[in-house]
């Protein structure tokens, strides 16, 4: 296993990934970590699942994902990767997109085998992360740097191959496209998220919002984000 491949340079939505990768058709699906739920809708949608069960740590953000209502095959609720609420065997996809990095990093390894439980055996774990590269890296990290977080994730993962919870079924890396209309937009989305308490000093502030502008055109900026996939089966 590996955790980045420089080489790599194919760009496409992930979710172009799962649908190519996964075995999705009458799947029950759990989603670890949906966030304001974009993946989980365009799951629910995709007309092959049967049922998504979508969770988010997050009280303000799973308060407004309980406000979606025209998605009859999803339920949410609110819930930690590291103590899943749901029974054992239960699900035959288990997904984090990017999420696995923003669990504690001693409860990591104790999410990995809440995932083995609660899949069926066979069942399949599509664990994304991003790739500590990249030109929207640099103006992440300049007040939020996860380097350390990011290869901890991937070491937890590693681990749970090694120790043959999960047998590696293929790692996928590839670029994922972001657009930003303006520094506000990437202010909303990116800086006031709801799930961590950024405060930039006036200096930090100035200095992100220096690095993005120039990326900015008319049209507003786009970033290549690369992501690596770690496709996992239960043993």
């Amino acid at each position: 296993m590996k955790i980045s491949n420089p080489d790599a340079d194919l760009l496409c939505d992930e979710l172009e990934m799962i649908v190519a990768e996964l075995p999705l058709t009458d799947a029950l699906v759990l989603e670890l970590g949906c966030g304001k739920a974009e993946k989980t809708r365009a799951i629910a949608q995709s007309g092959k699942i049967a049922s998504i069960l979508a969770l988010e740590v997050d009280a303000i953000q799973h308060a407004r994902n309980l406000q979606i209502t025209d998605l009859p095959n999803v339920r949410f609720c609110q819930g930690a990767a590291e103590e899943i609420p749901a029974d054992d065997t239960s699900f035959d996809i288990v997904m984090m997109f990017k999420s696995l990095h923003h669990v504690p990093i001693n409860k990591m390894d104790l999410a990995l085998s809440e995932i083995q439980r609660v899949l069926k055996p066979g069942g399949l774990a599509w664990i994304s992360e991003p790739v500590y590269a990249g030109e929207f890296n640099e103006i992440l990290r300049l007040f939020h740097d996860e380097k350390q977080v990011r290869e901890a994730a991937f070491a937890a993962i590693q681990r749970s191959v090694d120790d043959a919870r999960f047998t590696l079924v293929r790692q996928c890396f590839f670029s994922s496209p972001s657009h930003f209309e303006s520094f506000e937009h990437f202010e909303k989305r990116i800086i006031q998220v709801t799930h961590t308490n950024h405060q930039l000093s006036p200096e930090q502030y100035a200095a992100v919002r220096n690095k993005f502008e120039k990326h900015l055109s008319s049209q507003g900026a786009d970033f290549r984000s690369p992501l690596r996939v770690d496709i996992l089966r239960r043993v």
